[in-house]
C-alpha cells in the first residue's frame, strides 16, 4: 500500500506525502536511520529506545506528563508502525532526544538521496560555484555538494507540520528539539578535494562539500541529552515561548535539547510508560557509569553465569584483496541484573 495510507498525518502532511512520495520513502529512510542511531547511543542506558510495546521503538516510555486526555487523543503517530515511535508525543528527556534525532536523520537521508540522483526535486548544491580559498590555498567548488538546506527545508516543512498543527507548550518544545537536531546535522561538513596536474604542488583543486558521518550527530545530540536543559512554556503577548526553570541560568542555545519535564522510572517494567525495565539486561561488573551493574540493575543485584562464545580472532590481510580470520572461542562470566 501507498506509504500515505499506511500514516496517520495532519492534513498539511498528508497534503506533502501525496505530492511527494518519493520524497517520503527518504523520510521513512531517515527515521529507520534515527532508530538505530538511538540504540547505539542509549545501548547502555536504562531507557535503550525500547518499549514493552514491540510495535514501536519508543512508543510510550516517554508518554509520560500531567497534559490534558483531549490534548493527549490528538497526538496520534505520524508513522508506520515500524517506527512511528519516534515521533514521540510527550516532555521528557528523552522525547526531547527523540525529536532531535529524526528531524536530524531526515535531513541527512534526503540530503544524501539528493547528491545520489535519487530524487528529481533536487540535485547537488548549486550554491557552491566558482573560486573559493581555505587555508590550504585557493581552489574551484566542483563536483557535487550536497544540498543540506533542501533535506533541512524537507524536515522541517513535514515534520514540524505537526507540531504547528497543535498549539500547545508541548509543540513549542517539540519545535526547539527539532530544528537543533537539523542544525547539528547540518554543523557536521567536511570538504572533499581533488588536485589536478602533474606535480606535487597541487596547481589546482577543485572541491566540494559532504555530510559527515552521522554517527558524529549522534555523538553531539547525545551529549546534549546528557546535558538538556529543563525550561517551562510561557504565553507571552504574541506566542509562547521558553524559559529556563532556574532564572539564574542561561536560555538554551539553538542547538540544546529542551524538556518540560522529568522521566518516567525506567528500572521496573511497566505497560502503563512502556518501559521494558533493566531486569535481564547485561551489564558491566567493574564499570562505574550507567552500563555498570550497580546503576543498571537498579541496587536489585544481578546474575552470574559462565558462557562460551566463538569469536573472529587473529585476522591478517592477503592480497588481494580478503581477510581471513581464525574462530576462537572463550569461557567467560557473563552478569545480568535480576
Amino acid at each position: 500500500p501507498h506509504i500515505c495510507e499506511q500514516i496517520s498525518l495532519v492534513p498539511a502532511q498528508k497534503n506533502y506525502c501525496d505530492n511527494h512520495p518519493k520524497i517520503m520513502v527518504r523520510v521513512r529512510d531517515g527515521a529507520q536511520t534515527a532508530i538505530s542511531e538511538c540504540q547505539f547511543q542509549f545501548k547502555n542506558d536504562r531507557w535503550n529506545c525500547s518499549t514493552a510495546d514491540k510495535r514501536q521503538v519508543f512508543g510510550k516510555v516517554l508518554q509520560r506528563g500531567k497534559w490534558p486526555r483531549k490534548i493527549r487523543q490528538l497526538r496520534q503517530p505520524v508513522l508506520p508502525h515500524s517506527f512511528q515511535g519516534l515521533v514521540v508525543e510527550y516532555c521528557s528527556r528523552e522525547a526531547a532526544f527523540a525529536h532531535a534525532i529524526t528531524s536530524a536523520a531526515v535531513t541527512y537521508e534526503v540530503t544524501r538521496a539528493c547528491s545520489r540522483g535519487h530524487l528529481i526535486e533536487c540535485s547537488c548544491d548549486g550554491r557552491k560555484r566558482g573560486s573559493s580559498k581555505d587555508n590550504t590555498g585557493k581552489f574551484e567548488w566542483g563536483g557535487c555538494s550536497d544540498d543540506v538546506q533542501f533535506g533541512m527545508s524537507v524536515a522541517e516543512e513535514f515534520i514540524d507540520a505537526n507540531e504547528i498543527a497543535q498549539h500547545d507548550g508541548r509543540a513549542i518544545m517539540n519545535l526547539h528539539n527539532n530544528r537543533a537536531g537539523r542544525k547539528t546535522v547540518k554543523a557536521f561538513k567536511k570538504r572533499k578535494c581533488k588536485c589536478h596536474g602533474a606535480t606535487d604542488t597541487c596547481p589546482l583543486r577543485t572541491c566540494w562539500e559532504e555530510l559527515d558521518e552521522f554517527r558524529l550527530t549522534g555523538n553531539y545530540l547525545k551529549r546534549k541529552y546528557d546535558g538538556a536543559v529543563r525550561v517551562t512554556v510561557r504565553q507571552g503577548s504574541r506566542e509562547m515561548t521558553l524559559h529556563t526553570t532556574v532564572s539564574s541560568h542561561k536560555p538554551p542555545t539553538k542547538r540544546d535539547l529542551v524538556y518540560l519535564e522529568d522521566s518516567p522510572n525506567y528500572c521496573i517494567r511497566s505497560e502503563a510508560t512502556g518501559s521494558l525495565g533493566t531486569s535481564g539486561r547485561e551489564c558491566n561488573l567493574t564499570s562505574k557509569g550507567i552500563d555498570g551493574c550497580a546503576l543498571l540493575c537498579c541496587g536489585r543485584g544481578h546474575d552470574t553465569s559462565r558462557v562460551t562464545r566463538t569469536r573472529k580472532c587473529n585476522c591478517r590481510f592477503h592480497f588481494c584483496c580478503e581477510i581471513r580470520c581464525k574462530l576462537c572461542t572463550e569461557t567467560l562470566d557473563v552478569y545480568t541484573c535480576k
